[in-house]
């Protein structure tokens, strides 16, 4: 690595790693990405049952079939979907609430009890739930019917159960929770809190601890959706006015295109921008599946990396490991690519990250940088379009390519799309295997000579 280079990199590990990595720190965003994380298996699996009703929509040849078997049990087995994609604000709130108060309790060595603090959020997220009105000189809960939905007791419900729980209300279940566990830290701080004897059993203890957190969470959450709505909103409304400019910023093409150049400019220094970009993000991207189910055509939601950016990992590396393994003439891109060719097609390609390496090679950073960027583009462009239907289902992520875009979208052309992305980006990877493996044979011959 010349001077010039070695001065790049000093410069994104001191403006890029240093900030990205200290964000990564926080401690809420820790906690949401943790809620993330653990909120996976439950939407791939809610996910599963929404695409045994939606395969029907690509293969028109299906419905006859599944209208007389699959169809007649749905109001029961899309039970599993209600519950979980229905419902991923709760977890999220849960979650968060443990995870914020456990480190709280770790870092800070306050006695915290991270169950309180789950519920005291499912608490204070519950009371900015139902909706109110200010009309007349009078505070009263919204009680509307309509053909879509029955507003009962301010709790909307719709077919698919009740708002507000699903992943639209995501955003307000992580602000609700770090208001509660930041109010029960600090009246545990103060001392604003029952002690019970030590002979007193340590749950119940504990259950009187959270007894004063609760009123102060009581009164404050009250007090702020009392002044919401006499102003004419509420939370949620007020909460999508910053979320929804990042959440439009996902929906466009160029902020595609910046999310994607960021998870592999902090790849090519050592961080894993997968996790750290889409810990972040995982929210919106799982609002906007939720809206792409009922009817939206937003491309880059649920795992739109993996099924048309990611192909065998991060910066699209499949097609160059199939490269190494049958067409390398020096030895060591040979057997580091039949080495990681198995994993690579699962999406798993620490192996070429690593071994070759990619990590601090400027010889690699541009097609690492472009052919995600590019295959992203083709994805994107196909949803938009309407070439390919969005994505309405979680897959895990080491799906092949391929298959985890047909999971994640019931359409058979999401296939297609995938393998036209995995060629463009194996295109981009092409020259610059062949010039490193000729770099690297040279050397190697070189060496041979030597010996």
């Amino acid at each position: 690595m010349d001077e010039s280079e070695s001065k790049l990199f000093g410069f994104l590990e001191k403006y890029l790693m240093g900030p990205m990595g200290k964000v990564a720190t926080w401690r809420f965003v820790r906690a949401i990405m943790a809620a993330g994380m653990a909120a996976i298996p439950l939407v791939i699996v809610g996910s599963m049952f929404l695409v045994v009703n939606v395969l029907p929509e690509t293969f028109t040849f299906l419905e006859g079939f599944f209208e007389a078997t699959f169809f007649r049990f749905q109001d029961l087995y899309m039970l599993a979907n209600q519950t979980t994609i229905g419902l991923l604000a709760l977890y999220f709130c849960f979650t968060i609430g443990y995870e914020y108060t456990s480190i709280f309790a770790e870092e800070e060595e306050i006695d915290l009890s991270p169950l309180n603090g789950a519920l005291l959020s499912i608490f204070a997220f519950f009371m900015t739930v139902p909706q109110l009105i200010w009309q007349n000189g009078e505070m009263s809960l919204v009680n509307t019917i309509n053909d879509d939905a029955a507003t009962i007791g301010g709790w909307e419900v719709t077919g698919d159960g009740i708002s507000r729980l699903d992943a639209t209300g995501v955003f307000t279940a992580i602000i609700m929770s770090i208001i509660a566990v930041q109010l029960y830290r600090l009246c545990v701080k103060r001392n604003w809190i029952i002690k019970m004897p030590e002979q007193v059993p340590t749950g119940v203890s504990r259950s009187f601890t959270a007894l004063i957190p609760a009123f102060v969470i009581a009164f404050a959450v009250l007090i702020l959706n009392g002044v919401l709505v006499l102003m004419g909103t509420d939370i949620f409304e007020l909460i999508q006015i910053p979320f929804g400019f990042v959440t439009n910023l996902t929906g466009s093409w160029l902020g595609m295109l910046v999310i994607t150049f960021l998870v592999h400019i902090l790849w090519i220094v050592g961080i894993h921008g997968s996790t750290i970009v889409g810990g972040m993000l995982a929210p919106i991207w799982l609002n906007n599946m939720q809206a792409n189910i009922n009817g939206a055509n937003l491309p880059y939601a649920g795992e739109f990396q993996t099924a048309y950016i990611l192909l065998g990992g991060a910066g699209a590396t499949l097609g160059l490991c199939i490269f190494m393994a049958f067409l390398a003439k020096s030895k060591q891109l040979s057997v580091l690519g039949k080495t990681a060719l198995v994993p690579s097609f699962f999406n798993i390609n620490e192996p070429i990250l690593f071994g070759l390496p990619v990590i601090y090679n400027p010889f690699m950073a541009i097609p690492f940088f472009l052919a995600p960027m590019v295959s992203a583009s083709i994805g994107y462009w196909a949803i938009k379009l309407g070439f390919v239907s969005p994505i309405v289902a979680m897959m895990p992520w080491p799906t092949p390519p391929g298959l985890g875009a047909f999971i994640s979208s019931g359409d058979y052309m999401a296939i297609v799309v995938a393998l036209i992305c995995l060629i463009a980006a194996s295109a981009i990877w092409y020259p610059f295997f062949r010039m490193y493996d000729q770099k690297l044979l040279a050397q190697e011959a070189g060496e041979d000579a030597l010996i």
